[in-house]
């Protein structure tokens, strides 16, 4: 399973979800999506705007458990 650790992620930089939303060019609910876990996918350039914005690596938000 891969769990999405964004909301520590927002937590840690103090950023709302919606700011980071409007920072990378996405819909809240898009990113609700992916924080809860529920997208199926994830573009590379939305990973790679995440990840500029928070300052951190693609493995900081993904991460690998086992089920």
């Amino acid at each position: 399973m891969i769990a999405i650790n964004l909301d520590v992620m927002l937590a840690k930089r103090k950023m709302s979800s919606g700011e980071l939303a409007a920072r990378i060019g996405i819909t809240q609910a898009n990113l609700s999506i992916l924080k809860t876990g529920k997208a199926r996918a994830i573009r590379f350039s939305t990973l790679e705007a995440i990840c500029r914005e928070l300052d951190c690596q693609p493995g900081d938000i993904l991460e690998f458990k086992e089920v």
